[in-house]
């Protein structure tokens, strides 16, 4: 290989991870500043997690007869917020997370929201 086909490999490659990373500050799918997208992942935890609450309350009165759709619902919302959930205990315990686990963060957060507030439409049939 040619020194020049190298240098131009090693620019690329160094180039490569700062196209991953937000351009211009701007966070998730619509492109929140840091602070408003900070504290949309926080309200989509909250949510969800009241989503599973209120599941677990009704599994315990179990007044509901559309309760295979909702326990279905909530299992597909358990799924697509795994990397929320991950980000948020590794967080509580202290540990780093890693720039890929962010990045799902980042990815899966609308997502996510969403899955939760089509569970609390069946919740509230």
């Amino acid at each position: 290989m040619s020194y020049l086909r190298i240098a131009m490999l090693a620019l690329f490659m160094a180039a490569l991870p700062s196209c991953t990373a937000p351009l211009f500050g701007a966070y998730g799918p619509i492109g929140h500043s840091r602070e408003e997208f900070e504290h949309y992942v926080e309200e989509v935890f909250r949510f969800q997690n009241e989503m599973t609450t209120k599941v677990m309350m009704l599994l315990e009165t179990g007044e509901k007869s559309n309760m295979e759709q909702i326990l279905q619902s909530e299992q597909h919302m358990h799924q697509i917020c795994e990397p929320l959930n991950v980000y948020v205990s590794r967080e509580m315990d202290g540990l780093s997370e890693p720039f890929s686990l962010r990045r799902q963060v980042m990815k899966s957060t609308t997502d996510c929201d969403h899955a939760a507030h089509e569970l609390d439409k069946l919740l509230e049939e």
